[in-house]
């Protein structure tokens, strides 16, 4: 049996990230996927960064790792209120402005997917969706618009981040499943605890979805404390602490 780790959206918060690497480790993946988002909301992309080059862990360009790549603009978005849009504002900037060069280099050569293969079932990574890594793909989804992307892509399985909203759901009459693994650094659900997913390959010709793999969510605690601390005693907005904390929903 194989197993599998996929971690997506750490974003700076290098507590939560080694946090999720100990259980990792305990659990004994073969092999550990990131779905992108390094930067951005806690002070360590820095360390963030070259811990996922130190251990050649392979990562997807997530839509904030692309921003500071390029020096793309910050566009506003509809459902942020006027506080956290200033937030976002101050510490996209910052990570600007004290990311390394060859950091930044590196997350220039992401791609904007990966593909795993199990005898006749595709898995396809992806940031956001297989479209755009700034594609918000909720539970509640239309299963037709998802039907229609997967089958376009090519996939059994989407296994996605980008919302910090962690589920599992199959659609296609069982044939085919999409999974959101969550946040390990910002969540945004009630439990703000590191998130990640679990695969373990059961048999990889298995005929079906079922008998290929179990997956897990699997939620992890951190030192939070460490986190909010560090992002106050940080250029980065302490909006970002109280969310963290409970303070924000």
């Amino acid at each position: 049996m194989m197993k599998i780790a996929v971690i997506s959206d750490i974003h700076g918060n290098l507590p939560a990230l080694q946090a999720v690497l100990e259980d990792i480790s305990r659990y004994g993946a073969d092999q550990i996927y990131c779905l992108g988002d390094l930067t951005d909301a806690a002070p360590w992309h820095n360390e963030v960064i070259a811990q996922i080059r130190s251990l050649r862990i392979p990562t997807i360009m997530g839509n904030h790792d692309e921003r500071i790549a390029y020096d793309l603009p910050v566009k506003p978005l509809a459902k942020h209120g006027p506080e956290e849009r200033a937030a976002r504002l101050t510490a996209i900037e910052f990570t600007r402005n004290t990311i390394t060069a060859d950091h930044k280099l590196f997350l220039r050569t992401l791609p904007s997917l990966l593909h795993l293969r199990f005898g006749q079932h595709q898995l396809l990574l992806a940031h956001g969706s297989p479209e755009s890594n700034e594609t918000y793909l909720y539970a509640d989804h239309p299963e037709a618009d998802l039907l229609h992307m997967m089958e376009k892509a090519h996939a059994d399985v989407l296994i996605i981040g980008h919302t910090h909203l962690s589920y599992i759901r199959t659609i296609g009459n069982g044939q085919k499943m999409v999974i959101n693994t969550g946040s390990a650094g910002r969540s945004k659900e009630a439990d703000r605890r590191a998130s990640y997913l679990r695969l373990e390959i059961c048999d990889p010709y298995a005929a079906t979805l079922p008998e290929l793999f179990r997956a897990t969510l699997q939620k992890v605690e951190y030192d939070m404390e460490l986190t909010t601390m560090g992002i106050r005693n940080s250029p980065v907005p302490d909006f970002y602490a109280d969310f963290l904390s409970g303070v924000l929903t």
